[in-house]
C-alpha cells in the first residue's frame, strides 16, 4: 500500500490514527486552519501526486465547518494530482434530510452528495446511513457499511447478559433490530411512537414481550436522547429487568448526557463514528466501540480490488 495515504481531519483525528495503526501506515500530514471570520484552509503536508488518498472525517457538530473541511481537502488533493480521492465519512451529516417530508422542504442529503462529487471525490464511504437510499444520491461508488456485527459481537461476549430481547424504538428501525436479533439469537419487540416535531417523540404502545427480560434498544443514532429515554421508561413499566441501549452514532447533543445519566440505563453503547472522548469523562456508563477495524478492512479491500463483503466479514477474526 505504498501509494496509499490516510488523512484525518478535525472531527476524526483519533479515529484516523487508529485506522492507520490497523493498516500499518503513518498518518498523513495535514493542517486545518481557521481565519478569524471562520474561513477554512486545509493544507497538505506531503505530496499526494499519484497517490490514493483517504480522508477520514465525520460531519457532526460543527456540521458545516466539518463539511467544508472535507470539501476543501478534496479540492487540495485534486489540484495536487492525487490518483483517487476517497471520502470516509463515518457519520454523514444532513442524512436526516433525505426526502421532502413537507412541501417546500429541501433534500439536503442530495445537496451534500452533489457537493462531494463536484469537489472531486472518487468514492464515498459511510457507516449506517440514516436512510439507505442516500447511496443512490451519488453517481460515484458509495459504500455504506454496518456496525451491527460490531455491536452484536459486543453483546454476544457480554458476561451476565441473560434472556435478551432486541427492541426497536420505532417501526422504521425494525430491520436494524431484526439484524441484531439474528446475531444474538433473540426475539424482537417494537415501540410504536409518534413524533409531533423534530427531536420530540412520544411512545404509544409496545409490540412484543419484555417482561423479566434484558432489553437492548437499538437505533442508528441518538441525538438529544429524548426518544431513548421515553423508550426506557416504557420498557421498565412493561417489566424489563435491565435495559441497555446501543447505536452507531452517538450525536449526544444538548441535554443528551444528562438524560442518559438519569435514565437508569445499564449501559449506553455506541461506536466512535463521532468522537466520544469528552462524553466518556462525564458518563461512566458509556461504552465506545471502535470502527477502525472495519474501515481499515474496507481500505485494504479497495486497494487490493478484493471483495468488500468478505473483508468486512473477517474484520474481527
Amino acid at each position: 500500500m505504498e501509494n496509499t495515504i490516510v488523512f484525518g481531519l478535525s472531527s476524526s483525528e483519533h479515529l484516523a490514527e487508529e485506522i492507520c495503526k490497523e493498516l500499518g501506515l503513518p498518518l498523513g500530514k495535514s493542517k486545518v486552519n481557521h481565519f478569524s471570520d471562520g474561513e477554512v484552509l486545509v493544507e497538505l503536508g506531503e505530496s499526494v501526486r499519484g497517490k490514493h488518498v483517504y480522508f477520514i472525517q465525520s460531519t457532526n457538530c460543527p456540521v458545516n465547518d466539518n463539511l467544508m473541511e472535507i470539501l476543501i481537502g478534496i479540492d487540495a488533493c485534486k489540484r495536487a494530482s492525487a490518483a483517487s480521492i476517497n471520502c470516509v465519512i463515518p457519520y454523514f451529516g444532513y442524512a436526516r434530510q433525505d426526502r421532502k417530508a413537507k412541501p417546500r422542504q429541501p433534500i439536503s442529503a442530495k445537496l451534500v452528495a452533489s457537493l462531494l462529487e463536484r469537489a472531486g471525490a472518487s468514492r464515498v464511504v459511510t457507516v449506517d446511513l440514516h436512510a439507505n437510499q442516500i447511496q443512490g444520491f451519488f453517481d460515484i461508488p458509495a459504500d455504506d457499511i454496518t456496525s451491527m456485527g460490531l455491536i452484536g459481537d459486543y453483546f454476544n461476549h457480554k458476561e451476565g447478559l441473560t434472556d435478551p430481547v432486541v427492541v426497536s424504538p420505532d417501526h422504521g428501525g425494525t430491520v436494524r433490530a431484526r439484524n441484531l436479533a439474528d446475531i444474538l439469537g433473540a426475539p424482537v419487540a417494537i415501540i410504536d411512537k409518534r413524533r409531533p416535531r423534530p427531536n420530540v417523540a412520544v411512545a404509544m404502545n409496545l409490540l412484543g414481550d419484555v417482561k423479566d427480560k434484558t432489553a437492548i434498544l437499538i437505533d442508528d443514532m441518538v441525538d438529544t436522547a429524548g426518544t431513548l429515554v421515553t423508550a426506557v421508561e416504557m420498557l421498565k413499566k412493561q417489566g424489563a429487568k435491565e435495559v441497555y441501549a446501543a447505536c452507531s452514532h452517538g450525536v449526544l447533543s444538548g441535554p443528551a448526557i444528562d438524560r442518559l445519566k438519569n435514565s437508569g440505563l445499564k449501559e449506553f453503547v455506541c461506536t466512535d463514528t463521532i468522537d466520544q472522548t469528552e462524553n466518556q469523562k462525564n458518563y461512566p456508563n458509556l461504552v465506545v466501540l471502535s470502527i477502525a477495524p472495519l474501515i481499515s478492512a474496507l481500505i485494504q479491500a479497495v486497494e487490493s480490488n478484493s471483495s468488500l463483503s468478505t473483508a468486512l466479514a473477517h474484520a474481527f477474526e
